[in-house]
């Protein structure tokens, strides 16, 4: 006869509702029955991955609030992996952000009740990440300083390592990026004195590349995004990761991996289009097994149709790219920024090219040349002429673009300012040499 928990297994499928029923009768079975802590906390996960399956949020959170009567029987380090693990069970649910964060709030309220420091800054710095997925940055800076000063009188390297990397992330997102990187060099610091597992070296150097992205330094991002690429490699192979003994744990945690890879190589293919080097993508995709399993993935097909329309020097082949691959390329803050900044270069090389023979012409001939609109094509002449990238002036009573001379600028007040700095120089050594006689 199979088990209770083998029958709710078995009832998965059909009847979901009838094998929630199941778990809960195991998990929640009086103390004097026959059944052990491992069936509960197996009964315990399972209903979670049950929930996520079935996209409840409200149950989820239901049963992590339920179950810490359970929790309080076992283990402290036990216990902890439980909480975690089923706060993460959110991950799959969509729209359940918000219920996650919700319940990461009230287990820490728990934990403190309980006195269980160790989880709390656990479910704290994972309450800190949350509250970077949902833009809450000034909540989420006000619990990274409290975090910090906890965290560096108990000397935890490792935690220590993770909560400077949120740090980096939060300032980042916020344009902030000396602090940024001043974050991010605490983590490295932290992370130099102690062993570093794979996963968490890949999002420092994950990190570290996007901050040099954004500081315009493509072609070291691109050897950190690289990294970051070929050390999780290991960890996304059919065998898996082995620090996690559930497989449904394992295969979630391949997942995520796999994640920040296809985002690394996306970001290798954005550095080379933004160095003007659109023609090493194809073999970027020869480098390895890694690269090839991502060709035909909607992100990286879009940026390829990027890359082909800059390489052909094509306004409307770019404009062409990111309207059909719009959801793909906005959701990214990264390339979405960058791309926007690449529109807005290439749109100025290509009026400054069309302009160029002429002392006077018409906005809508420009237009037409172009296939821009007479509006965005006149609010590109006017900044570029405010950014002196272009000398003229717009007659838009008559619709035209009146273009100057480049002026010749006069150096006589300079030169003149230079050798007098020079001249007293002179004298001041002068007089530093008879000072000596």
């Amino acid at each position: 006869m199979p088990t209770p928990l083998e029958q709710a297994f078995n009832a998965e499928k059909e009847s979901p509702q009838q094998a929630v029923e199941i778990y809960k009768s195991v998990l929640f079975a009086a103390a004097a029955s026959n059944v052990s802590a491992s069936e509960r906390e197996v009964a315990l996960l399972s209903l979670a991955a049950l929930f996520e399956k079935m996209q409840d949020a409200a149950a989820l959170t239901g049963l992590i609030n339920s179950s810490q009567n359970f929790l309080i029987t076992v283990s402290r380090a036990k216990s902890s992996k439980l909480i975690r693990t089923l706060v993460d069970r959110f991950n799959g649910i969509s729209g359940g952000l918000q219920p996650q964060i919700n319940t990461c709030q009230s287990m820490i309220e728990w934990s403190k009740s309980e006195n269980r420091e160790y989880l709390r800054q656990a479910l704290e710095t994972r309450l800190v990440s949350l509250y970077l997925d949902s833009r809450m940055y000034t909540e989420a800076i006000t619990l990274i300083s409290k975090l910090l000063t906890e965290l560096k009188k108990l000397d935890d390297k490792m935690q220590l390592v993770e909560v400077h990397l949120l740090e980096s992330r939060a300032f980042m997102a916020l344009k902030n990026l000396p602090k940024s990187r001043a974050a991010l060099t605490s983590a490295r610091t932290a992370a130099n004195s102690i062993y570093t597992p794979p996963p968490l070296q890949a999002q420092l150097d994950l990190q570290s590349g996007t901050l040099h992205s954004e500081e315009g330094d493509f072609k070291t991002a691109y050897s950190y995004f690289f990294e970051t690429l070929e050390g999780l490699s290991s960890y996304v192979g059919p065998k898996g990761s082995s620090i996690d003994n559930s497989e449904g744990e394992a295969a979630a945690l391949r997942a995520s991996y796999e994640q920040q890879q296809l985002e690394a190589f996306a970001y290798m293919v954005l550095c080379k289009i933004m160095i003007q080097q659109p023609d090493e993508i194809p073999s970027l995709f020869a480098s390895g097994k890694t690269a090839a399993k991502f060709r035909d993935h909607q992100v990286i097909v879009a940026l390829q149709a990027v890359a082909k329309a800059q390489k052909q020097r094509s306004l409307a082949d770019f404009e062409q790219a990111m309207s059909v691959y719009r959801d793909e390329l906005q959701a990214d803050e990264l390339i979405r920024s960058h791309l926007a900044a690449l529109y807005d270069t290439l749109l100025q090389q290509n009026l400054t090219r069309l302009i160029e023979p002429y002392s006077r012409v018409e906005i809508a001939h420009v237009s037409k040349l172009i296939g821009l609109p007479v509006r965005v094509v006149e609010n590109k002449l006017s900044q570029m002429i405010l950014d002196k990238d272009l000398f003229g002036i717009l007659d838009q009573g008559n619709g035209c673009l009146v273009i100057f001379p480049e002026p010749k600028t006069d150096s006589t007040y300079e030169t003149t300012l230079e050798t007098m700095k020079r001249l007293g120089n002179v004298v001041e050594s002068l007089y530093a040499k008879a000072a000596t006689l």
